[in-house]
């Protein structure tokens, strides 16, 4: 793949407050479902949806399905780098056929896509969201091989880096095992909602959970991402879509403690595809949701700790190498030195 480089600055042309119609769905999503609503459009038109999803030992990687009965696999965000494999071939291999595709990525794989595809395609939905970074591969399977592995009696069953356990502005780092077992890793891809939580099951919110701390830390972000090029809706992507933070001193007869989505429509494509799509949205001004994420234009600054981190790794334990990192940070913010 050819050098990424920025695509013209583009300013969406609406912004609206945006939520699945299903409590449930909503509890199963990262923020307030949009993703759902989207993929079960495409999926009853006979369409095909690629996202992240979990392979066997955890890592991410990019998938298509077809069937409803699959979404589980690609709802929940997942801070972790999502490999591409072979899915910008089967998207080209669908929309030549004439099957509508719903493709979600970073803005950066949004960007990919469109370079791959050299052409735009009606029966295409790109849609990127508000990416804070992706942690490298090999952070996440360090924490999983110390923090959890080591740790649990069972096997892995689910993974969810946002679950709604305590609410939806207070997230929850949870692991679901499966208690019935205590053979290697076998998992399964049902969906864990903050009702059917065990007492076996891993439960930290995003202060005492490591990988969290480190990741909102910005300790481990991929290189590129601390100069991201496709801030700014630059990517091409027909929607963008974020949590709506802030929306309860911005728009608080909006608020829903169950989650709630900012999505921006940055294409004419895109207001025409969400006409048909049953979404709960409330047009707002797109300087209130960006006045709470900055993120939708600004990359994260690279912090001092960062280097260090990746020439500690294999020396020092993860929980304790994130502890060095928040300190070390943090002196330096203290002694007001760069």
């Amino acid at each position: 793949m050819s050098q990424l480089h920025n695509l013209p600055l583009k300013i969406p042309l609406s912004c609206y407050a945006a939520k699945h119609r299903s409590k449930q769905v909503q509890l199963k999503s990262s923020s307030g479902g949009v993703f759902s609503s989207l993929a079960e459009y495409v999926l009853n038109n006979n369409g095909v949806v690629f996202g992240a999803a979990f392979d066997k030992n955890w890592n991410v990687f990019h998938k298509y399905i077809e069937h409803i009965e699959q979404l589980d696999e690609l709802r929940m965000s997942k801070y972790v780098q999502s490999t591409i494999g072979n899915s910008y071939k089967e998207a080209q291999s669908f929309l030549q056929t004439n099957r509508m595709v719903l493709f979600v990525g970073t803005p950066c794989q949004i960007h990919g896509l469109k370079l791959f595809l050299k052409k735009d395609y009606k029966n295409l939905l790109a849609v990127d969201f508000v990416c804070h970074g992706v942690p490298s591969k090999k952070v996440w399977q360090k924490y999983l091989k110390e923090c959890i592995i080591r740790k649990i009696k069972f096997p892995i069953q689910n993974i969810q880096f946002r679950n709604k356990r305590l609410s939806w502005e207070t997230y929850t780092f949870t692991i679901q095992v499966d208690s019935t077992k205590s053979t290697k890793n076998n998992k399964n891809n049902s969906s864990l909602t903050p009702s059917n939580v065990s007492n076996e099951d891993i439960n930290e919110t995003l202060h005492k959970n490591p990988f969290l701390r480190g990741f909102i830390h910005d300790l481990y972000l991929r290189p590129s991402c601390y100069t991201c090029k496709n801030k700014g809706f630059s990517s091409g992507s027909d929607i963008t879509l974020a949590d709506f933070w802030g929306i309860k001193e911005t728009y608080p007869h909006l608020f829903d403690k169950n989650g709630v989505s900012c999505l921006t429509v940055n294409t004419s494509q895109a207001k025409e595809y969400l006409a048909q799509i049953d979404i709960e949205k409330n047009q707002v001004k797109f300087e209130d949701a960006l006045r709470f994420n900055p993120s939708f234009i600004n990359s994260v600054k690279c912090p001092p700790f960062r280097k260090y981190f990746f020439k500690l790794m294999n020396k020092i334990e993860f929980k304790l190498l994130v502890l060095f990192g928040q300190v070390y940070n943090k002196m330096l913010r203290i002694l007001k030195i760069d």
